[in-house]
């Protein structure tokens, strides 16, 4: 089973893939505080109601999530290429509901900034909530993944020792496009890559993360609680453009594409705000 959200003549859905269809589930208009595990996986799907994906609006998985938590430095090679120390504890900062996208929009370079860069993840949908969760307990409250492309403006970033400024951009982050049961993934056996104008940049094994998804949820959750539709996403591997020499660095005109095995796949062309 696979879950998609989408938009038809106005109204929200939350469907199943079924090929080239999405078939709607029965009373479920999105993933939210007050959806999630239990009331997708016992809502009924309404055939009669089944539309061609190219006649919807695809929307986020969790396009109006209460909390995007986001992890850097999660990855050796990524924390290598950045110079820095192994860390002891995850590093998080938010993203807001406004700076998603849908998988199938385009990445709009803004005109303030000249540095914006790809990043790779898995991201986490919450589907149970809870506070101060037990890890041993966590893979309770996962709802399922998807993919994440954590777009970053490098430049307004590195304006301060504060990352949100340049991870927070309003709707800069795709994400999608679909969202797949976590018991239907073996994470760690997956690949993560990202390729840029037919050039592999990123590609590694999702088994290294250094803060697996059970250590996240039980991190985050001893501080805040966790709601349905919430999202976690995991960091990303080395070969940011950033790090590279040269750098490499997303323009107008330029295609990103990035893909984890058994999840998905967000191809994204990149355009001028």
């Amino acid at each position: 089973m696979t879950w998609v959200a989408y938009r038809k003549d106005g109204h929200e859905h939350v469907g199943i893939v079924d090929g080239d269809r999405y078939v709607p589930l029965k009373g479920i208009r999105r993933i939210d505080a007050a959806t999630g595990s239990a009331e997708l996986r016992q809502a009924e799907p309404d055939p009669d109601g089944a539309v061609h994906a190219v006649d919807v609006e695809l929307l986020p998985p969790s396009w109006a999530p209460e909390k995007v938590f986001c992890v850097g430095l999660n990855y050796d090679e990524h924390i290598r290429e950045t110079g820095r120390d192994l860390p002891t504890y995850p590093v998080l900062f938010p993203k807001y509901a406004s700076s998603l996208i849908a998988a199938d929009r385009p990445i709009p370079v803004p005109a303030e900034s000249s540095q914006v860069d790809y990043e790779a993840e898995v991201a986490v949908v919450i589907g149970k909530a809870g506070r101060r969760i037990p890890r041993e307990r966590a893979m309770e409250h996962v709802l399922g993944y998807t993919v994440a492309n954590d777009v970053t403006m490098r430049d307004y970033q590195y304006k301060t020792h504060q990352w949100l400024q340049g991870k927070a951009w309003d709707g800069a982050t795709p994400i999608g496009p679909f969202l797949v049961p976590h018991e239907e993934v073996d994470l760690p056996a997956c690949r993560i890559r990202t390729v840029v104008d037919g050039v592999t940049v990123q590609d590694s094994e999702l088994s290294v993360l250094i803060f697996d998804v059970p250590t996240l949820i039980a991190t985050i959750s001893e501080f805040t609680a966790l709601a349905p539709g919430d999202i976690i996403l995991t960091g990303t591997p080395g070969g940011v453009g950033f790090r590279r020499d040269p750098q490499l660095f997303l323009t107008p005109g330029s295609t990103v594409t990035v893909e984890v095995d058994g999840i998905g796949r967000i191809e994204s062309p990149v355009i001028a705000e």
